[in-house]
């Protein structure tokens, strides 16, 4: 009889709790420290082995932090309110109304249709569709959105009788991964496209009082994204497939068809658009416009800003509102309190002094050259969320990277965005990400495709964010005001 890994991590979690707050009392642990540790072992082991799901997972340090003598329980419980949770929130309710009116299909269809019939063209135009929708809504979401545009295509797109082999076939498959892909890495360039990029912002926050701005990560995290977009183009259309048929009939007829059958912009779309390309502007010049106009303005501000709008403006149809409170309860409130659960660990090891204790037995990597140590960092993030939930895998490890960061005598931004980057980009597995499944669904991949493509293509992106982090982040923020 095969045990299951949910079940062991079912025992295995709780063992481990006892053992670590009852018998395993290293010196230089204080008992807050000792206990914080303790649940934070329980916490990793079920969110590993998914023993329960990872959402109700988070609520567990609301149980067992007050108990233990880690956190009282009014401390633990404020994390679950933590602002970048309304951020993100309101980030979610802008993207249900985006969806509500069909804009995100308009959207992705235009880029599409200026793009061309070629097939890498083909393939280029649903990237940059997928990498524009993924920067707002989530990535999940934009890959939903666009999969049955992209099965319409194939489905339109004839074989040349000449070629030797299936090229509708290979053109899928093609399509199908850049569309998984490209939705992770449209998701690195705004602080809200990804749920591992707000985490790192309310780490930060709560471990060291600083705020990362929209404006400050979309200067770090568009520029990447894009060079990974047109690198990951590159290596899918010229690297990783062999396309012998560069031009296949019907694919800007298909385009049109669809754009037609959407019918003019509606009045709705219009104004959702305004709304959303308002918000937009207003995240991105708010460090540098709209606080000096109104000082106490704030990323969270913004988005709750926009929310109210959405609920006031109305359609074109007598008493109705672009948006409705049973639209705006479609909600991923697992992922929020996800959120909440990792901002708490962040917490617990900050305020309880585990991470100054971590630190201080992990000297003896300062021998290692620090891009070397970068490198396995990344490496190791990026293959470890190949298998664990990222938003998981990044609350458990900033905290620890907070208390290896002194030890090397470097910024801690250096490690923690070099884990944060390295988690938005496992591209091998189904179970990954949520975009890597759905398109996997759809069945045009086989497993051997996902792997042996997605390797290298996880080397490709270790590699460039490796020399990101270790060149350019310098460049661009200021690492050496002290923090």
């Amino acid at each position: 009889m095969r045990i299951s890994k949910q079940v062991i991590g079912r025992i295995l979690g709780p063992l481990s709790f006892f053992y670590i707050l009852f018998f395993f009392h290293p010196e230089g642990l204080s008992d807050s420290a000792n206990a914080v540790l303790a649940s934070v072992a329980w916490v990793a082991i079920w969110w590993i082995t998914e023993a329960i799901p990872i959402y109700v997972t988070a609520l567990l340090p609301l149980v067992l932090f007050p108990l233990s003598g880690g956190l009282d329980l009014t401390t633990t419980a404020l994390s679950y309110g933590h602002k970048y949770i309304f951020l993100y929130m309101g980030g979610f309710v802008l993207a249900i109304a985006i969806e509500k009116w069909n804009l995100h299909k308009r959207i992705a269809l235009s880029i599409i249709n200026i793009i061309g019939t070629n097939v890498i063209n083909i393939i280029l135009g649903f990237m940059l569709a997928t990498a524009f929708l993924s920067m707002w809504i989530s990535n999940t979401a934009a890959t939903v959105i666009i999969l049955p545009i992209a099965m319409a295509i194939v489905s339109q797109l004839n074989d040349n009788p000449d070629t030797l082999v299936n090229e509708n076939k290979i053109f899928g498959k093609a399509l199908m991964l850049s569309i998984a892909y490209s939705a992770s890495i449209g998701g690195i360039s705004t602080l809200i496209g990804t749920p591992t990029n707000l985490v790192l912002a309310g780490v930060v926050e709560t471990t060291f009082g600083k705020e990362i701005t929209f404006t400050e990560w979309f200067v770090l995290g568009f520029p990447i994204s894009v060079l990974l977009l047109f690198i990951c183009w590159y290596y899918l259309t010229r690297f990783a497939f062999d396309f012998n048929q560069k031009e296949f009939p019907g694919g800007r007829k298909e385009i049109a068809t669809q754009l037609k059958a959407l019918g003019k912009m509606s009045f709705e779309e219009k104004i959702v658009l305004v709304v959303f390309a308002g918000t937009a502007f207003a995240w991105i010049s708010r460090s540098f416009l709209l606080q000096k106009l109104v000082p106490a303005m704030d990323d969270t501000i913004i988005a709750m800003i926009s929310v109210v709008i959405l609920f006031l403006l109305p359609t074109g149809q007598k008493n109705q509102k672009l948006i409705l409170w049973e639209d705006a309860v479609k909600l991923p409130w697992g992922i929020l309190i996800l959120f909440g659960g990792g901002l708490t660990l962040a917490l617990g090891f900050d305020s309880s002094g585990l991470a100054l204790w971590i630190g201080s037995k992990l000297t003896a990597l300062e021998t290692l050259p620090f891009i070397l140590l970068l490198l396995i960092l990344i490496t190791l993030v990026n293959f470890l969320t190949e298998i664990t939930s990222n938003i998981a895998t990044t609350a458990i490890l900033l905290p620890v990277l907070v208390s290896l960061a002194p030890v090397l005598g470097v910024h801690p931004y250096y490690l923690m965005i070099g884990a944060t980057l390295a988690a938005s980009c496992a591209f091998m597995l189904p179970v990954a990400t949520p975009p890597n499944a759905v398109v996997f669904g759809a069945g045009y991949l086989e497993m051997d495709d996902m792997v042996k493509k997605g390797f290298w293509l996880n080397i490709i992106s270790i590699l460039i964010l490796t020399a990101a982090v270790y060149l350019v982040l310098p460049l661009l923020w200021d690492l050496n005001e002290p923090i």
